[in-house]
């Protein structure tokens, strides 16, 4: 039975090798994958996923205001597909998660996105909140905060080091721009202590 299914987590946790190796799995068992990942990053370069241990994989890309149920459908027309792939699934649109949900219900598709839960500012990406709506299964993938405790968060910095609390929702950026925190630590860095 196909299904809608989230891993989500916070930066630097491994969501796109866990990716790049369920795909993998797949072809290795003669399956076909279609791997998507969003436009408007191209750190790996364009039409790439890529891993932070070194692997990669190339993909198709969708962009904002794409109909991805006739994306999806469109590929199936070209030849079988036995499972979606989707990287930075928190740059959806609302619309595109309902888009994949009829993917998965009309053309009996599975579907995997992956990407992150929260923004640097503690709030929900509009694709991942969609995504925790509409999604058969959730998965959270995990990662740890300089003390030891599951990171959940995440804070922005500029070329200096120093904490941003404001700004563009979206940034592309890496481990120069982000650091994954519990809770704890990034209502600290956010300036949020309690005395």
């Amino acid at each position: 039975m196909a299904k809608l299914y989230f891993h989500y987590s916070t930066m630097n946790a491994g969501k796109s090798t866990l990716l790049l190796q369920a795909s993998h799995n797949y072809r290795e068992r003669g399956m076909t994958t279609y791997l998507l990942t969003a436009r408007l990053d191209d750190r790996a370069g364009k039409g790439r996923i890529a891993s932070r241990i070194g692997i990669s994989e190339d993909a198709d890309r969708f962009a904002p205001g794409e109909d991805l149920f006739q994306k999806i459908a469109h590929r199936i027309g070209q030849g079988a597909v036995d499972c979606v792939f989707i990287d930075e699934a928190q740059f959806l649109e609302s619309d595109q998660v309902w888009q994949l949900a009829r993917a998965v219900d009309d053309l009996k598709v599975p579907i995997m996105c992956y990407g992150l839960r929260v923004d640097f500012r503690g709030e929900l990406f509009p694709g991942s909140a969609a995504l925790l709506a509409l999604s058969d299964e959730m998965r959270e993938a995990r990662t740890i905060c300089h003390c030891g405790k599951k990171a959940t968060m995440v804070i922005r910095t500029d070329e200096s080091g120093a904490v941003l609390k404001d700004g563009a929702q979206i940034q592309i950026g890496g481990n120069e721009t982000y650091v994954s925190l519990c809770r704890k630590h990034w209502r600290e860095a956010m300036g949020d202590r309690s005395d």
